[in-house]
């Protein structure tokens, strides 16, 4: 059966369906289905000396299951040990079919309308605490649970089908029959408190129901924020805290975690509220000293990584980042050396970006930060030399770390960041205009094949509109124009630092290697034209009136 088959499949239901019991119990297999389900229930007679429980099920089995069908039967002890069995029934029947027939659904269907009917019918036990006994004493508790962790297993089957075919239209109106009753993610995570994870086939019902929350963010990333307000934020970061082993929920609680941070303001300010950061920050202590023991740990530590970096996009988050002395953590893991020390320069570059950086700035002079940084600024680490995208991505976030901390320093702090570029003949002026050159050779490279790619559009009569041209130039940035230009505003900011000596060392560089000051300024009035989205007016104007000011003095 393809997928178009399995989507489209209604059952022959009939004017009344067969119940596991009617006339199709003269088939052999049902009969056999019901002796095993009784020794399942009998258990050992030695457990109940008594036989109570043994009469009952043998009296059970002999009675007509067309009763359970009559209406306004009362609810006594009677009727639900009624019901009980044949849940048991159904239930042990849907599971032989399914293993028999695993790749022909249609041949197990009708027991799973069969199964829904009378966990329906059972909904009526809830409202008898006098009679939760007998759930107990017939071993209903176990099989209930096994029944709803056999429906999370159900829907992240088909949600998977969804995904694999790219099947959008199905998938939406699966997520809107989930949605529609409301609070469905609430409903998600009380179930999975209920859960004891010590127990493998309940730790498998966790998983999934992970499962199924990311496949529908994924296909309605509104829900994350409907999501983290009915419990799912608060319970991820308690079992991400959970001191337990590691193991494959807790990966899949920090890749859930980040999703729902990402894009996504209200999230953000939840956990912070939550006080997520300090958790986050209580996990990555972890690798400070030590590296990830396995390729799944590491992967959980670049998740919680990348969790930290959404939140620091929130200004509150920042000062909550600052207060937990989340910096002091991401200067210990540069100076380690280990593992994590890529991922915590980049959190630091999220932290001090932009003038909501302006106090972490300032506490990470007040550290000896400068005296981390530098030092990777220098030199990339050999490490980062396996790959060329590898050496980018560090020297951008050491860039923006400087180039934050230039626009954002007053005072004694500022000082003592412009004497860091005066020390040992201004050999940081020197490794800055090595970067510069570097830089501006792969984007001029790049700049000639775009401007090639344009020629050929034109001959062929195509029309080079915005959207093309914004997707240029982010072929522009990824080839490294967005480092060349931060290289660009640190040779600016310290040219107009009052310290002549930074000045005439920037030029005197230029001029022997044939650069040209025009080019930095083209790359700056290139850099203030596209400066401040997601700001406002006011600060993208008064920004571009301070770099354009800078300009002038260079």
């Amino acid at each position: 059966m393809d997928v178009g088959e399995l989507l489209n499949y209604q059952p022959d239901r009939g004017a009344k369906r067969l119940r596991a019991g009617d006339d199709d119990d003269d088939d052999p297999r049902n009969k056999k289905a019901g002796r095993e389900l009784a020794r399942h229930l009998e258990g050992d007679d030695s457990e109940d000396p008594s036989g109570d429980r043994k009469r009952i099920l043998e009296k059970l089995m002999d009675d007509d299951e067309d009763a359970d069908d009559q209406e306004g039967e009362p609810v006594d002890e009677s009727s639900v040990k009624k019901m009980i069995l044949t849940f048991e029934k159904r239930s042990y029947k849907n599971q032989e079919l399914r293993i028999k027939f695993p790749d022909t659904p249609g041949r197990f269907m009708e027991t799973e309308l069969d199964l829904n009917d009378i966990i329906q019918e059972m909904h009526v036990i809830a409202t008898m605490p006098d009679l939760y006994h007998l759930l107990v004493e017939l071993n209903a508790v176990h099989s209930l649970l096994d029944g709803l962790l056999s429906i999370l297993h159900s829907l992240i089957q088909l949600m998977y089908l969804y995904l694999c075919y790219s099947i959008e239209e199905g998938a939406e109106v699966l997520i809107d029959s989930l949605v529609s009753p409301g609070q469905v993610v609430a409903l998600l995570v009380q179930n999975m408190e209920r859960l004891d994870e010590q127990v493998k086939e309940e730790a498998d019902g966790v998983y999934n129901t992970l499962a199924i929350i990311e496949n529908m963010a994924e296909f309605r990333p509104g829900l994350c924020t409907e999501a983290a307000q009915q419990g799912l934020m608060q319970w991820l970061l308690k079992r991400i805290k959970a001191k337990i082993p590691f193991d494959a929920n807790k990966l899949y609680c920090s890749e859930v975690l980040a999703i729902l941070l990402q894009n996504n303001d209200s999230t953000r300010e939840l956990l912070g509220e939550l006080d997520g950061i300090d958790v986050l920050l209580q996990q990555l202590s972890v690798f400070k000293r030590h590296n990830p023991a396995t390729a799944e740990e590491q992967e959980m530590m670049e998740n919680l990584f990348d969790a930290m970096c959404s939140c620091l996009m929130l200004a509150a988050n920042r000062d909550r980042f600052l207060r937990g002395e989340g910096l002091q953590l991401m200067n210990l893991m540069l100076r380690e050396k280990k593992m994590s020390r890529t991922s915590a320069l980049r959190v630091l570059d999220h932290g001090m970006i932009g003038p909501e950086g302006s106090d972490n700035c300032h506490k990470f002079v007040d550290i000896l930060g400068l005296r981390t940084i530098f030092p990777l600024f220098m030199k990339t680490p050999k490490k980062m030399r396996k790959a060329g995208a590898a050496d980018k991505e560090h020297e951008e976030h050491v860039c923006s770390i400087i180039s934050s901390c230039l626009r954002n320093l007053k005072a004694q702090q500022r000082t003592r960041l412009l004497s860091k570029f005066t020390e040992n003949d201004c050999e940081k002026v020197d490794r800055l205009m090595e970067l510069h050159f570097k830089y501006l050779e792969a984007v001029q490279l790049a700049d000639k094949r775009i401007e090639g790619e344009k020629h050929d559009m034109v001959k062929r009569g195509e029309i080079l509109d915005d959207v093309m041209e914004d997707e240029f130039y982010l072929r522009r940035l990824d080839a490294g124009l967005f480092v060349l230009q931060l290289l660009c505003y640190i040779m600016v900011e310290i040219s107009n630092s009052g310290i002549s000596q930074l000045q005439q060392r920037v030029h005197q560089i230029l001029n022997l290697r044939g650069g040209s000051v025009k080019v930095v300024r083209h790359i700056m009035r290139e850099y203030a034209e596209n400066i401040g989205d997601g700001k406002s007016e006011e600060f993208k104007e008064s920004e571009q009136k301070r770099i354009m000011d800078l300009l002038e003095n260079f």
